[in-house]
């Protein structure tokens, strides 16, 4: 009985090699089926670029807190204009402040009656300044030694820069010719397969455009939009459909 098993075994393992190797056959026969008997073939073509970064966004804010309003305005003129010298001193003078944020704070209090009540205890003032350069070698050295303004006693801090590659514009004609060409080798190596060749384009379909980190691969459904580094890489989709003869 037991002699039995591998021999049982060894049926069963061949009967699934079969199987499996008929049901190769078959897709394989069906996809030559659908290119030898349809007029057209559809694929996706894609290309890839790397490029760098050729603008970057800087954002800094200060802010002041004072019993009065007045005052809080005075400090924070005082430090707008130590944040617009820093500028300066680094060669920066394309520049904008937004406008004055106002918070007023409140404190709490029990009346005469002993319910608790607020009242007015000073005001937070806050102000933004934006640099677009596109000397990012300058910008990030900007921010690495912004901290010479909390020196000097500003409540300076920073928000993480904005890395933005502005020239896809003009190269998209470029990048979907390439995926264009991409899709028709493709559909050539495939059609080949079922004795066909290609004629012409058809028509084409764009994708949305994926520009990610470098060596990233993530993607959207939307296209996805990297600003958080530097060197990126942009991703194009085309599907393009072909005549066959």
């Amino acid at each position: 009985m037991n002699n039995s098993r591998p021999h049982l075994f060894g049926m069963l393992a061949g009967l699934f090699l079969a199987a499996g190797l008929v049901l190769s056959s078959i897709l394989a026969t069906t996809t030559w089926l659908k290119v030898r008997n349809s007029q057209f073939i559809t694929v996706k073509g894609s290309t890839q670029k790397d490029v760098s970064s050729d603008l970057e966004i800087w954002h800094g804010s200060f802010s002041t807190e004072a019993d009065t309003l007045l005052e809080a305005q005075r400090q924070l003129k005082d430090d707008r204009a130590k944040v617009g010298q820093f500028l300066n001193d680094h060669g920066v003078t394309d520049y904008t402040f937004a406008a004055i944020g106002i918070e007023e704070q409140f404190a709490s209090f029990k009346d005469s009656t002993g319910w608790t009540q607020q009242r007015t205890s000073g005001y937070r003032l806050t102000q933004t300044v934006r640099v677009e350069s596109g000397d990012i070698e300058r910008i990030t050295k900007l921010d690495s030694e912004s901290t010479a303004l909390v020196e000097e006693g500003v409540l300076f801090t920073t928000q993480p820069p904005e890395f933005i590659y502005t020239k896809l514009g003009a190269e998209k004609a470029d990048l979907l010719a390439d995926a264009t060409k991409d899709a028709r080798a493709r559909a050539g190596q495939i059609a080949g397969q079922g004795g066909r060749n290609i004629v012409s384009l058809h028509d084409a379909e764009m994708g949305v455009f994926q520009i990610t980190p470098l060596h990233s691969s993530q993607t959207s459904w939307e296209g996805e939009n990297d600003t958080t580094s530097r060197e990126k890489t942009i991703t194009a989709v085309v599907t393009a459909t072909f005549l066959l003869e």
